[in-house]
């Protein structure tokens, strides 16, 4: 079936008048900042575009296997300086990858100001992995084969594998979360025959080679981490994976100035608490940083409340600390 595809200045507009006419929202993309909407209804499927789209917008995103050409770089993102914006379901983003390594990457620091039920359905993405982190506040999901609806509180950490069915029913004011997910653009599809949550309880269902993590702050085991003078504490992701990709929460235990190189393709941290001085960079809370793999880089003057939030693909590398 071909779509009919019409320009529109207002995609939620647009979006709310043909759901009046009878027609379903089936898939919608970018999550943080929707360009595009495919709704079906009557035999038929239109395509909206927010106005302004270019034309590579106006295609599906492609397979989530086939992703681009990484293009590494050097990045700090300081909490004040980005602008939010109304991404899926009126959810608030702020953007923490802003070149998106090449398109490769996409992080963001996601809010819900406003709290209580949440407009959001039955939905999975079409990404090859992706991790939400509760920075503030609380959410109650539900997920498939994962049980009864539950309770995200701060500082847990959820694994959604590729094409999991979930949705967010209800956050409290002042919601915040942090998401990584691969590829930077993907589509996110409306699954409207299956309720949530379903009759049978699979926890350790594979969905294309991972499986669903739900880690509780109670259970950390922290450790001596690869940092000199931290500590950290791997939330199950790299398991859940098969080693595609790891996270951790670091914390500071006897930090002192050191400078260190690594071989990940993706490094990236963002600041939970705390203050610390990347090269000539002073960050603090809801800061984030990349460093690209190869490009030397000096820690110091960590306050000692600091924690970070550290994901990194592929979940293990080479982390060489060069001295001083």
């Amino acid at each position: 079936m071909n779509d009919e595809v019409l320009f529109c200045p207002d995609l939620d507009r647009a979006i709310a008048l043909f759901a009046r006419l009878g027609f379903r929202l089936d898939t919608i993309f970018p999550a943080d900042d929707p360009t595009v909407a495919v709704l079906g209804g009557h035999g038929t499927r239109v395509r909206l575009v927010r106005a302004g789209a270019g034309e590579r917008d106006l295609g599906d995103p492609g397979d989530p296997g086939d992703l681009p050409a990484a293009h590494p770089s050097f990045v700090v993102v300081r909490s004040g300086a980005s602008a939010w914006r109304t991404g899926r379901a009126g959810m608030l983003y702020r953007d923490l990858i802003p070149d998106r390594q090449g398109g490769r990457y996409i992080a963001s620091h996601i809010q819900i100001r406003d709290g209580g039920p949440v407009p959001d359905y039955v939905h999975f993405h079409a990404i090859q992995f992706q991790i939400i982190y509760c920075y503030k506040g609380w959410a109650r999901l539900v997920y498939e084969d994962q049980g009864e609806p539950f309770v995200m509180q701060a500082g847990e950490c959820v694994l959604q594998p590729p094409r999991i069915r979930h949705r967010v029913l209800e956050a409290s004011p002042g919601l915040e979360v942090i998401e990584l997910g691969v590829p930077a653009v993907h589509a996110t599809h409306v699954d409207h025959d299956r309720a949530l949550p379903t009759p049978t309880v699979r926890t350790e269902r594979d969905f294309e080679g991972q499986r669903f993590v739900r880690f509780l702050p109670e259970t950390a085991r922290f450790t001596a981490a690869r940092v000199p003078g931290f500590e950290a504490c791997e939330l199950g992701i790299a398991a859940a994976t098969g080693g595609l990709a790891s996270v951790h929460v670091l914390r500071a235990r006897a930090p002192a100035r050191f400078a260190a190189r690594h071989d990940a393709e993706l490094l990236f941290h963002f600041v939970l608490r705390g203050e610390l001085t990347l090269d000539e960079h002073r960050l603090g809370a809801a800061d984030a940083f990349v460093v690209p793999a190869g490009r030397p880089f000096a820690w110091s003057d960590a306050s000692p409340d600091l924690e970070l939030l550290e994901v990194a693909l592929p979940g293990d590398f080479a982390f060489d600390p060069t001295g001083s």
